[in-house]
């Protein structure tokens, strides 16, 4: 019997009150480097895209990542702290931030995995006192500045399970060794939940909720007034 325990904590509308990739954009117009006028409509159109599993992995992916495109990673990061202190910590609410410390104080192996660039994410999983994460990679060109590309498989859908199994063969392990749970409010994760032994959907969407109801999954709320 497995004895080592795995938890996989999706980040968008699961950890975080919001989609990070659309709070970056809207951080982005806000703060002139993307215009509101061209890139607002596209931007809410990707995000209905996805929360409607009409856009692939790909495309969704890397409409986001080519945002980074033009800029080293030092050159955003004045940005990217501004933008996590500001909008994206405050979304975190005490009841995720609990639940993810009450996970790593259990002994666990403790995974952010979201299709949101690694770039974006990571000092989020900084915050939250989460080491390990798995994103979506950006592209590095040869003079270090992002090319607006996507490295390798976006970390989304189905790519999450391809990669969270790489991710634990490079570290000499198989997701078999664990006691596993995930964590997700998405159908988009659905592949993922269902990989693992214990799947929690939290504030699911209408898919998700179904997908529950019938395998008897438990239903978490880390938003807003606790569950009754």
């Amino acid at each position: 019997m497995a004895t080592l325990k795995l938890v996989l904590f999706d980040l968008d509308h699961t950890l975080l009150a919001g989609d990070s990739d659309v709070l970056w954009c809207n951080f982005l117009m806000d703060q002139g480097v993307l215009d509101r006028q061209g890139f607002g409509a596209r931007n809410a159109a990707m995000e209905r895209g996805y929360k409607a599993g009409t856009v692939s992995a790909a495309d969704f992916a890397g409409f986001y990542v080519s945002t980074m495109a033009g800029r080293t990673a030092a050159q955003w990061q004045p940005l990217l702290s501004a933008f996590v202190r500001d909008v994206v910590w405050p979304l975190v609410g005490k009841q995720a931030r609990a639940l993810v410390r009450e996970q790593l104080h259990s002994g666990a192996l403790v995974v952010l995995t979201t299709a949101t660039n690694s770039t974006i994410a990571a000092p989020t999983a900084q915050l939250l006192g989460i080491d390990h994460l798995i994103g979506t990679a950006c592209e590095v060109g040869t003079d270090g500045r992002f090319t607006g590309r996507i490295s390798g498989l976006p970390n989304m859908r189905e790519g999450k399970v391809v990669r969270l199994h790489a991710w634990l063969a490079a570290r000499g392990q198989q997701l078999q060794d664990f006691e596993s749970w995930a964590y997700s409010d998405s159908a988009n994760d659905l592949p993922l939940l269902r990989a693992v032994q214990h799947a929690v959907a939290v504030h699911p969407d209408e898919r998700l909720a179904a997908e529950a109801a019938q395998q008897g999954w438990p239903v978490l709320r880390l938003h807003g007034p606790p569950a009754p």
